[in-house]
């Protein structure tokens, strides 16, 4: 009975498995739309060669740094495009060095606004008397807002730069923190680690079973081949053990998670930037052929004596000259070369000056800089468009410039600055109730924007009367305008003005000419076409 139980379930259950399949089929029939059918597609024309490869952080990165470093390091001191590129960037990001100012939480603090202000004040003297000296450099070179710029430019060039921050004692100087600049090539992974440590150790960065980068492997001298043992390195704890401070500050940007290393800011454009190199070479050398003026001299003797050559072109040095071998050509400003009998030259024309060089090399150099988030206006200090046009490249690049400003001093200045404060507060220079007993007291105590270079203006009246609006209703403050308009401080420039003021009172010079002088741009410009 049980047996043709069974069987009858498997017979009604037939036809509906016939069913599914024909559902299936049907499914099967229809046009599907989805990745498969277009993107990841492996049948399109369009997408049939495509033989993408994708690997970990590792084989795609870390693995090629060094390669990326030194092409980089190419383009960038062989000049041309890429070195403006970087260049460009260091001196709109960093300028002469970010400025900080102090903004202490005074209301956590329970510290009226006077006394935060002087606190401030006194900070600013303190700080100011380190940063602006070459003390803060372990070496002595630079100070540190020179250290600024010379760690963001090996951050951009090299992909990451590292700063040690080594307490080292001078004759009458109140202040041992000082700031140590590595080079990224001195990072590296010694040849035992690479052995035993598996992934723990790449690149020199050493991180725990959960990630969490806790040393660097630091060369003691730049490495000239790829081995480097363990006695070669000095591993440097990222964070102090007991005090738990900053030993080590990373400088870079990652792309994918548990990247370690950074790339270069110009990783995603060298190919094409050493295609342009060549191009330029090319047609610099073919304009340089097509200037010169060369002449032939085709002869019916079978040698040449010193006698027939004009004096222009006899040497005394040349006795040992063979005039039967092979003339040596050459072109050159008025070159006369002579040539046997029987053979004469093929004139060839370069056609340069190409007229078009200029339209391609602006097209290439728009590609570039849509991937360098440099609108190509900026990137080739080319402002011959409209006002409009050009205000809105450098807003653009501007936005960019910002974003790596913020980054770079949250990663390099704030925590340097944190630093020398903790110092400051230690050796009582100032003070600082409660800093080292609660980490909201540190940071209430240690707060700071960074500011950089001012944006710049295109039209200075225009932005001015705008900026004149915005803090008239309420849409900005002087404070922001003065750093973003002119890179100075509000404050500053209202003490200095109230002493100008004062002096002009003094002399009897009371005339105000600031009104009349907006009033009479306003009238010349009624009629005026908007560009």
């Amino acid at each position: 009975m049980a047996k043709k139980k069974k069987n009858k379930k498997s017979q009604a259950s037939k036809p509906q498995i016939k069913i599914k399949k024909k559902e299936a089929n049907s499914i099967n029939k229809k046009k599907i739309s989805n990745f498969t059918t277009h993107a990841a597609s492996k049948s399109k024309n369009a997408t049939k060669g495509w033989n993408a490869l994708s690997g970990s952080f590792k084989e795609d990165i870390e693995n090629n740094t060094k390669t990326l470093r030194e092409r980089s390091r190419d383009i960038y001191y062989g000049g041309g495009v890429g070195a403006g590129a970087i260049k460009g960037v260091v001196t709109s990001v960093i300028g002469s060095g970010l400025k900080p100012k102090f903004n202490i939480d005074s209301e956590f603090l329970n510290m009226s606004r006077e006394e935060a202000k002087a606190w401030e004040a006194k900070t600013k003297r303190e700080f100011a008397l380190w940063a602006e000296s070459t003390n803060a450099d372990a070496e002595r070179i630079d100070n540190f807002y020179e250290l600024q710029e010379l760690a963001f430019l090996s951050h951009l060039m090299s992909g990451d730069a590292f700063a040690l921050l080594p307490q080292k004692k001078r004759v009458n100087w109140p202040y041992q923190t000082c700031v140590k600049l590595i080079e990224a090539d001195r990072c590296v992974t010694p040849y035992e680690k690479n052995m035993l440590t598996e992934d723990k150790v790449i690149n020199g960065v050493e991180v725990d079973s959960t990630g969490e980068v806790v040393a660097f492997y630091i060369a003691n001298k730049f490495p000239t081949s790829g081995f480097i043992s363990e006695e070669d390195c000095v591993r440097v704890e990222k964070y102090g053990k007991k005090s738990g401070r900053n030993n080590v500050l990373h400088i870079m940007i990652r792309e994918r998670p548990e990247q370690r290393r950074g790339v270069p800011f110009l990783s995603l454009i060298l190919p094409g930037l050493k295609q342009l190199e060549r191009y330029m070479d090319a047609e610099l050398m073919a304009a340089v052929i097509n200037a010169f003026y060369t002449v032939f001299i085709t002869s019916g003797q079978e040698e040449v004596s010193k006698s027939d050559l004009s004096p222009l072109h006899y040497d005394d040095d040349d006795s040992d000259y063979d005039y039967d071998d092979t003339p040596d050509v050459k072109l050159g400003n008025g070159t006369v070369n002579y040539l046997r009998e029987g053979e004469k030259p093929i004139e060839t024309n370069p056609g340069r000056p190409n007229t078009a060089f200029e339209g391609f090399i602006t097209a290439i150099c728009r590609q570039m800089g849509a991937t360098l988030e440099v609108p190509y206006e900026v990137l080739l200090k080319h402002f011959t468009a409209s006002y409009s046009a050009s205000r809105a490249a450098q807003l653009e690049a501007n936005k960019m410039y910002r974003k790596k400003r913020e980054r770079f001093a949250t990663d390099f200045c704030q925590p340097i600055y944190e630093e020398w404060l903790a110092e400051a507060v230690a050796n009582g220079r100032i003070y600082a109730p409660g800093f080292f007993e609660d980490p909201l007291i540190r940071k209430a105590y240690s707060k700071a924007e960074w500011n950089g270079p001012a944006q710049g203006q295109l039209d200075p009246l225009k932005e001015t009367k705008a900026s004149v609006l915005k803090m008239e209703n309420g849409l900005s403050t002087g404070e922001k305008e003065a750093m973003e308009l002119t890179g100075t401080e509000f404050e500053s420039n209202h003490r200095t003005l109230v002493d100008e003021h004062n002096m002009r009172v003094q002399d009897g010079l009371t005339k105000e000419l600031t009104q009349e002088i907006l009033d009479e741009s306003d009238e010349s410009e009624e009629g005026g076409e908007e560009q």
